[in-house]
């Protein structure tokens, strides 16, 4: 999936070129940092030449602005294929939380590159972590109108969620896979359901 832009590729064979250095640059940003990443060695990466590169972007904020883009996207499709209609709101949250641990572990590199967009272009830093939210809030609130949750949750729940799935996206998707994701989630799963206070 690419994020549409006013140079999104018409033609496959151009969807490919763009995916293809989209991807280059997801790894030599998450690998070396903004600063030491350079448009020669994301081309170099891609295997296109130079040229392709401005076909599709001006510079390196501009592909690394698509970039932070295409991995929010890529996180939110994740969740949505991985959410079936036939669960409970408390599953699909726990669905959702698999999904982003499995993808955390096999884009480790969305952690560097999440944090750098804070200072590289705080705009689509702010827009991924809104855009999850407000992902994560409209699921709360078709679990409440559906009776599954309390009423009344609000943008601070919403935020909650998410705090608690990108911090245990970074100890288990990134630092360690030793605990599989569907027991990390149950976990998170758990605490939404039933909390932690003693009863």
């Amino acid at each position: 999936m690419l994020v549409e832009t006013a140079k999104t590729p018409r033609t496959e064979r151009g969807r490919k070129t763009m995916r293809a250095i989209l991807d280059a640059a997801a790894i030599e940003f998450g690998t070396n940092g903004f600063g030491e990443t350079s448009i020669v060695s994301i081309t170099q990466r891609a295997n296109v030449a130079l040229g392709s590169f401005y076909t599709y972007f001006d510079s390196k904020e501009e592909v690394f602005r698509a970039l932070v883009q295409d991995m929010s996207a890529q996180v939110g499709e994740h969740a949505a294929t991985a959410m079936s209609d036939e669960e409970n709101a408390l599953e699909r949250e726990r669905s959702a939380l698999t999904s982003f641990l499995q993808f955390a572990r096999e884009h480790k590199e969305i952690y560097r590159i999440i944090d750098e967009a804070e200072f590289v272009d705080p705009e689509s830093y702010h827009a991924h972590y809104e855009g999850t939210a407000n992902r994560i809030l409209e699921r709360l609130h078709e679990g409440s109108d559906n009776g599954d949750l309390i009423p009344d949750l609000n943008e601070a729940h919403a935020w909650a969620v998410m705090g608690m799935n990108v911090f245990l996206g970074l100890r288990y998707g990134v630092w360690s896979e030793g605990k599989p994701a569907e027991d990390v989630a149950t976990v998170a799963h758990q605490i939404l359901a039933k909390g932690i206070a003693r009863r």
